[in-house]
Parts: structure tokens; C-alpha cells; sequence
């Protein structure tokens, strides 16, 4: 059986207009916190909103609104030096994986015992400032996990990043503050499900959440298909259960690289992540057929009377149909993206700690081979 090591370190919350409870969450850290965010959530006038929630409760947050979605880790050098002169007591991510990962960094940068380089080359710290999570984006592989990814301003390659045990105090999702993702992000998370689910480092506790995760996205997706206007509860549910799942097992090449080209390019990683899915559903067969074959039961496919091996065909085709469905394109090109400027991504992905759980051996050529499938 495969070891597990279960280490969650944040109070999670989920549910429906809970955001109040940020104020007295941050109130246990202090009265003036550092809140990072990204421009785009000033539309729907929710950073505008959870400053006067903090402030209700007695919190002066000091907003840095500059995160971009192609911002790299350099960014929180920015936010350390703000955090230190303004004298906060904890920082607030509320975003994207983007600002989650900025917001970490400068979390931990912040007592100024490691620098930003240190931090991306696998040094560790044990000082940082309370970290709590806000996220926008639902499904994010490592918002419990005890690594995350950011991206090396020196290169613009992706970097893991070992986060000090209890950096990450509460995750707050909630489901009616954020506003709805999106239908190309029930595809992204369920990549991150799948990938989790069919890897080494799967266990008997991270099966069951990924199960219940990949039913409730293939459910989000034929509800976007049948025209549903609000499936916000269904996506918050979902994004817990992956992230606990996929923190406790491991994320996979597919949602790593379409982060990796999120990170490079302006393009959505979720718009990657759904180019991905078909060809990764392709690779899992022939490692993983028990595996998909559950898959496309939880997906609701007609599977009595078929083998492992046949059933495991259906999810791929299964999704191609519905990215068809939704006007959604199964091929990176479409992104405007050129296939010679994606090589230098393959090695950095490759050299991640975290390919070692991947069902199948990992070589420059697989991962080269399924950016072209997609391409």
C-alpha cells in the first residue's frame, strides 16, 4: 500500500457568503494585514467588499492590487517591502494560483531571513508571517499541499516551493463571493482530479475525494452544456474536494504544464488545461485502465459489459464531445501559441520533484509528445 502523510495545515472554510468570517480570522493575527490581489477582481467590487468586512472587524488592510497572471515570484520582493514598512501582521491572498503563490512567498520572504532566489533554488525558511487564502480560482492542486509552484523571474520557468509547516493559517471558499469560473475550469479541475486520482502517490483517503471531485465536474460540465446559469455551490464543492485530494496524492504533468504555459504566455491556464485532458485521458489507458474505467463510470458513461481496457476509451472521447459542445478548442494552436517557443517549458517540467509520482516514466520525449498531440 502506498504510504500516506497526511499534513493540512489551514482551517478550511466552505460554503455560501462566509466571507464575513475573514475579520475575525485575521483578527487573531493582528489589526493590520497586507491584502494581495489582482485588478480584475475590483469589477464585481469584491476587493472593495472584503476590505469593509476586515475593517468591520477592526483590520486595516493594505491593499496590493499589481498581481498579474503573468506575474513572477519577484513580485512579493514588492509586497515584503510594504509588508515591513506598513508593520503587518499577516498577508492576505485573495485571487488566482497567481496571487496565491505571490502572497506565500512574500509571506515568507517577509521576515527577511531568505531572499526571493534562495527560496526558488530549494532553500528552506522556518520564520514567515501568517498566510491566509481567499481563493478565487477553485481548483488549485496546491492550496493545501505543502509545495506550491511560482514562476522563476531569472528564466520564466515554473519553480516548486516548499512552504514552512503552518504558513497557511484558514482557506476561505466561498461560493457566492467569487463569482462563477467559467466552464474551461471544470476541465481544468477536472485534469488536476484525474491526474491526482491515477497517480503513484494515490491513496485510500485522497481516492474517495477525487471520486466525488470527478463526479461533481462532469456533472459542471453537462450543466454548462444544458445551459446552466449558476453552478458556483457545485464548483466550490468540487474545488475543495480536489484540492484536499490532489494535496494529500499529487498533481500530474498535465496540469503542471498547462500551468508552465500559463506562466509563459497570456493565455488561461484552464483554456491549456482543457486542450491537455483529452490527450492525458490517451496516455492514462495504457497505465491506468482500471483507474479511467472508474473514471467513466463517475462520468457517467455506459460502461456494463465492457473490459477495463474498453471502458478506459470512453472518458477521452467523452470530453472531446463536450469540449465540441461548448465551442471550446482541443488544440493549443488556437491559443495563438507557437509549438517551437513551448520546448524550453518540457525540461522545466521535467526536472519538477513532482513527476516521480507519475504513472508512467517521465522523459523529455513523453512530455514533448503530449504538448504536440495537443498542439
Amino acid at each position: 500500500m502506498t504510504d500516506i502523510v497526511l499534513k493540512i495545515d489551514p482551517e478550511i472554510i466552505i460554503g455560501v457568503d462566509i466571507i464575513n468570517r475573514a475579520g475575525p480570522i485575521c483578527k487573531t493575527y493582528g489589526s493590520r494585514v497586507l491584502l494581495a490581489s489582482e485588478q480584475s477582481l475590483h469589477d464585481n467590487k469584491s476587493i472593495e467588499r472584503l476590505i469593509a468586512i476586515l475593517a468591520d472587524s477592526g483590520i486595516e488592510a493594505i491593499l496590493f492590487d499589481e498581481i498579474s497572471s503573468l506575474a513572477m515570484a519577484d513580485t512579493a520582493e514588492n509586497m515584503a517591502i510594504l509588508v515591513r514598512a506598513a508593520h503587518c501582521s499577516g498577508i492576505i491572498g485573495f485571487g488566482g494560483i497567481a496571487v496565491q503563490a505571490i502572497a506565500r512567498i512574500a509571506a515568507i520572504i517577509a521576515p527577511d531571513d531568505i531572499d526571493i532566489f534562495e527560496l526558488l533554488d530549494g532553500k528552506t525558511s522556518t520564520a514567515f508571517l501568517p498566510y491566509i487564502a481567499i481563493p478565487s480560482l477553485k481548483e488549485d492542486p496546491f492550496q493545501t499541499a505543502d509545495s506550491f509552484i511560482a514562476i522563476d523571474p531569472r528564466d520564466r520557468n515554473i519553480r516548486l516551493v516548499h512552504a514552512p509547516r503552518g504558513l497557511c493559517k484558514a482557506v476561505i471558499i466561498d461560493s457566492a463571493f467569487s463569482g462563477q469560473t467559467g466552464c474551461t475550469a471544470a476541465f481544468d479541475g477536472l485534469c488536476i482530479a484525474i491526474e491526482a486520482y491515477c497517480s503513484k502517490k494515490a491513496n485510500i483517503l485522497s481516492d474517495p475525494l477525487l471520486e466525488e471531485a470527478i463526479a461533481l465536474f462532469a456533472l459542471i460540465i453537462s450543466s454548462y452544456i444544458n445551459g446552466a446559469t449558476d453552478v458556483r455551490e457545485l464548483e466550490a464543492q468540487a474545488g475543495f474536494l480536489v484540492n484536499i485530494g490532489s494535496a494529500v496524492s499529487a498533481a500530474g504533468i498535465g496540469s503542471t504544464l498547462a500551468y508552465s504555459i500559463a506562466a509563459r504566455f497570456p493565455v488561461a491556464k484552464s483554456r491549456c488545461a482543457a486542450a491537455l485532458l483529452p490527450v492525458i485521458l490517451d496516455k492514462m489507458v495504457s497505465c491506468r485502465a482500471e483507474k479511467i474505467a472508474k473514471v467513466a463510470r463517475l462520468m457517467g458513461e455506459r460502461v456494463e459489459g465492457l473490459s477495463d481496457a474498453n471502458a478506459a476509451l470512453l472518458p477521452a472521447a467523452s470530453i472531446r464531445s463536450s469540449l465540441d459542445r461548448l465551442s471550446i478548442s482541443i488544440h493549443l494552436q488556437s491559443l495563438g501559441l507557437e509549438l517551437d517557443r513551448l520546448i524550453p517549458i518540457v525540461e522545466a517540467v521535467r526536472n519538477l520533484d513532482i513527476v516521480a509520482f507519475s504513472p508512467w516514466t517521465v522523459t523529455f520525449e513523453e512530455i514533448l509528445n503530449i504538448i504536440k498531440q495537443a498542439f
